[in-house]
């Protein structure tokens, strides 16, 4: 089900024009209208889910042999050297639109792009390492 005000949704639907690179029954690809590099890719489920924890099963199964399949295509495209692949949850994680997509971004050895940096890394204890596994594996 399609959100009114939903950017990708309004993409999916034509309403707003994109650069499409993919489409079957479940998903469209798009090129990232503001990309990190050239081939900047997004994959976007045409069932309008806001994150991954609202993302069908079925759709989540059929996501990694697609972007996958993308990927290709991108490295051949671009001759990237690498890639991410970039998926944020939440306006904390760094999520701008609240649907569901998936970033396939082209990397280059000289590329200025900085998807992390060293700034808040966490340097946790083994006792911490220990109970997060724990409570994991729980």
């Amino acid at each position: 089900m399609a959100k009114d005000d939903c950017l990708f949704c309004k993409i999916i639907a034509g309403e707003i024009p994109s650069y499409k690179v993919y489409e079957d029954g479940g998903f469209i690809a798009i090129l990232d209208r503001f990309p990190r590099n050239m081939g900047h890719t997004l994959i976007i489920p045409k069932e309008h889910c806001d994150d991954l924890f609202d993302l069908p099963d079925d759709l989540a199964e059929r996501l990694i042999p697609l972007a996958r399949a993308l990927a290709r295509k991108i490295r051949e495209a671009t001759g990237c050297e690498g890639l991410n692949l970039v998926q944020n949850n939440g306006e904390a994680s760094g999520q701008e639109v609240r649907h569901f997509h998936l970033h396939i971004i082209p990397r280059f050895a000289d590329d200025k792009v900085s998807l992390t940096s060293a700034k808040g890394r966490l340097d946790p204890a083994d006792e911490e390492f220990e109970e997060m596994a724990a409570k994991l594996r729980g």
